[in-house]
């Protein structure tokens, strides 16, 4: 089994390994990096469509899913992922399109053929492709997460994908009873970071809310359209808040996506309770009468950049009995980060210091360092490990203390290096 690494080495994002099982090759993710505001995106290496056997798709955030569709330009391959994954796929392509215009090497039509092509599997069911027979497992990062479990002639490797081992309010945890494996990709992201636990988040969120209430302003939480915006209503449903939750932009079209599948999530009951009780928000005339009273408004983008948010930004900032939570990463370049940083907002080409008050509470769907090291306690065999999806530092270093640690051979690995097993 080779396994050669087309990205995510020593950085976030274009997530892709080819996986060549003796003749039978299969793509595991096919991603995009998106770099700064203005700058081109990234893609994986190339790969020919019809070398391919299979494409899988571990999840559907765009640095795992994004650069599928270039793959159908001329060709046809099967793509397997779960229902979830695969409706949350186009829906986030469909957007990505709409937003970069023609910065992508491939339009909707491309898409729609990827769909078509598209092979729906659970979690544990086998599938088998020439020499090759793989099975998608739980994360815990987001509905319809799955690493990617591949066998071929009595070797065996796993790509963790995106993984929260201890799942989330949604999540049920992830799945690691593996057996013996002789590969480990794992993500590295927050291999040198430990995370503030799940739920004293969750009390300084609720805490912040019903202070911003209680002073009669507005709570805006900016949040990603997918999992996180359903999180924070369902915690804030959950700790019988008393105020209106405000919904909008593409977490309403994400929530109805979810609907479709209950199975994939840990307390189907609690999720529906928390959406049907929100306040749905679909047109301006709307928008602009939910903030005549204290409620929380839940809407993307995650980072500030463009959607809903911006209008909920421009209305809110100025106004000391207000509140912005960051729930999601912010990312360096960002009207997020900006804001974090240095407290202000641009507003009519001006940069202008914001009276709300800001405040960031930690809600990754990443494993920490903690979380991370678990993963590794729990393998059986003595497998070599690949160490990605972080940048250069939390790659490098998780590498080598996992090796210091369980004795493993282990490196970050470079993009167009091919591994062996």
């Amino acid at each position: 089994m080779d396994v050669k690494v087309l990205g995510a080495a020593n950085e976030v994002g274009r997530s892709g390994f080819l996986v060549n099982c003796n003749g039978t090759n299969l793509l595991l993710d096919y991603g995009v990096l998106f770099g700064k505001r203005g700058s081109p995106p990234g893609y994986p290496l190339h790969v020919k469509p019809k070398d391919l056997d299979a494409i899988i798709i571990t999840h559907a955030h765009l640095d795992h899913s994004g650069n599928v569709p270039s793959l159908f330009v001329s060709g046809n391959t099967d793509v397997y992922a779960t229902p979830p994954t695969m409706d949350l796929s186009q829906l986030l392509i469909e957007d990505m399109l709409k937003i970069t215009k023609d910065a992508q090497p491939f339009g909707l039509p491309e898409l729609n053929n990827m769909m078509r092509n598209a092979k729906e599997i659970g979690y544990k069911q086998k599938v088998t492709k020439g020499n090759a027979t793989f099975e998608l497992r739980e994360t815990g990062h987001v509905i319809g997460g799955s690493s990617v479990l591949v066998e071929s002639e009595k070797k065996k490797m796993f790509y963790t994908g995106d993984i929260k081992t201890h799942g989330s309010r949604m999540l049920r945890e992830a799945d690691l009873d593996i057996g013996d494996i002789d590969l480990l990709i794992m993500e590295s992201t927050y291999s040198q970071t430990e995370q503030t636990p799940r739920k004293e988040s969750e009390t300084q969120l609720i805490e912040f809310a019903n202070e911003v209430m209680d002073r009669k302003g507005v709570l805006f939480i900016p949040s990603f359209s997918v999992e996180r915006s359903q999180e924070m209503a369902c915690i804030l449903r959950s700790s019988n808040f008393k105020h209106k939750i405000i919904m909008d932009g593409m977490a309403l079209k994400v929530n109805d996506i979810m609907f479709r599948h209950p199975s994939y999530l840990r307390d189907p009951e609690v999720f529906a309770d928390a959406i049907n009780e929100a306040i749905a928000v679909k047109d301006h005339e709307k928008r602009k009468r939910a903030l005549e009273e204290p409620c929380v408004v839940i809407s993307p983008a995650g980072m500030l950049v463009g959607g809903n948010a911006t209008y909920y930004l421009q209305q809110l900032s100025f106004d000391s009995k207000n509140g912005i939570a960051l729930v999601s990463y912010q990312g360096e370049g960002t009207p997020g980060k900006k804001l974090l940083d240095d407290g202000k907002v641009t507003s009519r080409g001006k940069e202008l210091n914001v009276a709300a008050e800001v405040k960031q509470f930690q809600f990754s769907g990443h494993a920490d360092r903690k979380e991370l090291f678990e993963i590794v306690e729990k393998i059986k065999g003595n497998p070599k490990v690949l160490t990605v999806h972080g940048d250069m530092e939390s790659c490098e270093r998780f590498a080598q203390e996992i090796h210091d640690k369980f004795g493993f051979e282990a490196h970050a690995p470079e993009v167009n290096e091919v591994i062996s097993i």
